[in-house]
């Protein structure tokens, strides 16, 4: 009898033990605050059932039903383990249209940014005066001699008419403005003064949109930023705008190489204007709508659950198609904004076409239970049916900056 007693004594201690690791990992692991659409209370698409327990605040059950208000409530694991408080915002359940819809980007930085730095050849040796004055490459140079940069061309034209005197460099690093002074030398190969430097003003790219609001026309596309080639730095945008594009066909991608979207910019009539290019994707208005779709909820990121999906995405002309995919993991933490979901390509179609998430379909919107849940953002470079998506609930707070400006 002791024996048996010894051993239901080990199993509950070890039950007990497993019970308070699960719930000190969900502390951890799960966010400080949520929002919660209104009239609705906090539900998680956890493995194991996790609940709220609200605090004793007057008018608690009539919170649930007006957007704006917030509460605190316990998360508990099985209804009676207490894994941490959390921060409840009520909000109006979001409806957008998800596009799918490729289109072009042109973009202008804010000053010029540096892409590299190159030794001039003075005859009487190498010499490299950006690199002297202290300018390194991912700076961004906004302006030479008190003359604003907005242009290559302009910093080149700036160093000749200064016949060889000292500059001043005004530069942007990290968000630190800073003055360098250059001093640019003669090269011996055109007989013209040189900085030793190599700038870049614009980028242009194809896209997908991910999804735009019906009322403020706002949109929001890719699900990351756009970065310099050179630096891997996110371009600091000045202006922008996006235009319409034809997918002509796709570079099939294989494993360790990953393919491509190729299409070509319709016009140069203008869809819509950037706004902003953060980690989160490209944002903007815009000023003409000739997309197709209808609004749907969404998804909140405690909502998004592992199991069947859709993409919108769009590998020939300019309609986007429905194709099958699976969310296979779900991160709700906020450690990172953008890589909330791991994500494979299951629909046979697609995968015949593309050999997986290609380059090009970074905004693809993704559709879970009639809900907008995310976008896809990159690929597994050597498994290129899988990747990375991104919550649209974290698109939308940069969206929403967008739409009150």
């Amino acid at each position: 009898m002791k024996k048996i007693y010894r051993i239901f004594a080990a199993g509950l201690s070890c039950g007990i033990l497993c019970v308070l690791t699960t719930a000190f990992y969900f502390a951890q692991t799960l966010p400080d605050h949520f929002y919660v659409a209104q009239g609705e209370s906090l539900a998680l698409s956890t493995p194991l059932p996790i609940e709220e327990s609200p605090s004793q605040l007057e008018g608690t059950t009539q919170v649930y039903a007006r957007a704006g208000t917030g509460y605190t409530t316990n998360l508990k694991l099985f209804g009676a383990v207490e894994i941490k408080e959390v921060d409840v915002q009520v909000v109006e359940r979001e409806l957008v249209v998800p596009s799918g819809a490729p289109f072009g980007i042109k973009m202008f930085t804010e000053g010029v940014v540096v892409v590299g730095l190159s030794d001039v050849d003075t005859g009487n040796g190498l010499i490299n005066p950006a690199k002297e004055a202290g300018l390194k490459v991912g700076d961004i140079i906004l302006e030479v001699d008190g003359q604003e940069v907005q242009f290559n061309e302009d910093i080149s034209r700036i160093i000749s008419q200064g016949n060889g005197e000292a500059a001043q460099v005004t530069a942007k690093r990290d968000d630190e403005t800073f003055t360098v002074t250059v001093h640019p030398v003669k090269s011996a190969t055109d007989d013209g003064y040189k900085a030793g430097i190599w700038v870049r003003d614009s980028s242009a790219g194809i896209g997908t949109m991910t999804y735009y609001d019906p009322q403020t026309m706002v949109f929001a596309g890719l699900g990351h930023a756009i970065c310099d080639i050179d630096t891997g730095d996110i371009m600091p945008l000045s202006r922008g705008e996006i235009v319409d594009v034809c997918v002509t066909g796709v570079g099939k991608g294989y494993s360790g190489s990953p393919g491509e979207i190729k299409g070509t910019f319709q016009n140069d009539q203008q869809l819509g204007y950037l706004l902003v290019n953060n980690e989160t994707g490209v944002f903007g208005r815009l000023t003409q709508n000739n997309l197709t779709g209808f609004a749907i909820p969404m998804a909140l990121r405690q909502e998004v659950k592992t199991g069947p999906a859709q993409i919108y995405t769009t590998i020939s002309g300019n309609k986007p198609q429905k194709y099958d995919i699976v969310i296979e993991k779900v991160n709700i933490n906020d450690q990172s904004p953008t890589k909330n979901m791991i994500i494979q390509i299951t629909d046979p179609e697609l995968l015949e076409k593309t050999g997986g998430i290609l380059q090009g379909m970074s905004g693809s919107p993704i559709i879970q239970d009639g809900k907008l849940v995310g976008a896809v953002t990159h690929v597994f470079v050597n498994d290129l049916c899988r990747g990375y998506g991104i919550f649209a609930e974290n698109m939308q707070k940069t969206a929403k900056s967008v739409a009150i400006s």
